[in-house]
């Protein structure tokens, strides 16, 4: 018999990779989506003939409790969230509700309704924040810069809390940031591939950004879903550091960028003061030995590669139909 998987946030960018790997592996994929005047599914347009799209809402106990028991899932990956991190700031309690007290009524309704659910919460390495240590590691105390930080350390820790009090398989992924083609635009990366594509195309002139020396640890999101989906599979539930453990500047991914297009980036590239943050993370870089040791698992895709798959993308998108790119790339 196939396994039963629940995705919350399918429609986004790590939703729609895991949704495809656990296709590969013969599951049965149900995604949760949010009732809205306009469907958000490109992400998953490919894929819509072989998933199952349920609505409920993390705001919603009744609607998760429901869903829950009328799908009886093998496995549970909740993705869902406000998931950028400038926007806490100017929507605080929205995002306290969405990533913490949304995680707190998805692990009451699968203690309700079926206890022996394996749970995948979504972690975040901005829970580390004001960094204590370099590299982090699953011991390396939070210091979160936001409101996000803050509500994923509540999450972290009620997934915590209701693993060890009532027996839940519920599992936390610290995750560090990971990009694709899928990610979206107001997220640096494909801010700046984005961009780069448009200047190369002669669509823009100029691309604005803060902080050119804040440093992340950034991978493929296809590589770290594969981490989630190997963290339900252990004998004991844990939580894991994912990452590739090198750090780059928003400076290097600029210069890697235009100069995969053949441009100059310093002819192109303004600075804006207003987008840097009120509190910037400065230095995140993870350390994913226990990962590697305990599941397996390794990054596959460099930083290089990574920014080039992601400029060749938008590119070839703009190229083909730069009327619709930013409607596409927004919704």
């Amino acid at each position: 018999m196939s396994k039963r998987a629940i995705i919350t946030g399918i429609t986004g960018q790590d939703g729609s990779y895991l949704a495809e790997l656990l296709l590969s592996k013969g599951y049965e994929v149900v995604g949760v989506v949010r009732r809205a005047s306009a469907p958000n599914y490109w992400r998953i347009q490919h894929i819509l003939d072989r998933v199952t799209l349920r609505p409920a809402d993390l705001l919603d106990q009744l609607s998760l409790i429901r869903l829950v028991d009328e799908v009886r899932p093998h496995e549970f990956y909740n993705l869902a969230a406000m998931s950028f991190v400038p926007a806490s700031w100017d929507q605080p309690m929205l995002t306290g509700e969405f990533n913490a007290q949304g995680v707190t009524r998805v692990l009451e309704a699968i203690r309700q309704v079926d206890p022996k659910i394996r749970v995948y919460q979504a972690s975040s390495s901005e829970m580390f924040g004001k960094v204590r240590e370099v590299p982090q590691t699953e011991m390396t105390p939070f210091y979160p810069r936001s409101p996000y930080g803050v509500s994923k350390v509540f999450a972290h820790y009620i997934t915590v809390n209701y693993r060890e009090s009532y027996d839940l398989f519920a599992v936390s992924g610290m995750l560090f940031n990971h990009e694709s083609p899928r990610r979206g635009l107001e997220f640096v990366t494909r801010k700046v591939t984005d961009g780069v594509a448009r200047i190369k195309l002669g669509l823009s002139k100029t691309l604005a950004l803060g902080n050119l020396d804040a440093h992340r640890d950034w991978g493929f999101a296809g590589d770290y879903v594969r981490a989630m989906w190997l963290m339900l599979q252990q004998e004991r539930a844990d939580d894991f550091v994912i990452a590739t453990g090198i750090a780059h500047s928003v400076r290097d991914l600029v210069e890697v960028a235009f100069g995969h297009a053949g441009l100059d980036w310093q002819t192109y590239v303004t600075l804006d003061p207003k987008l840097i943050r009120p509190a910037e993370v400065e230095h995140l870089i993870g350390d994913c030995s226990k990962a590697k040791a305990q599941l397996g698992w390794q990054p596959a895709v460099d930083f290089t590669g990574l920014v080039k798959m992601m400029v060749d993308a938008d590119i070839e998108r703009v190229a083909a139909a730069p009327q619709l790119a930013d409607r596409l790339s927004t919704i």
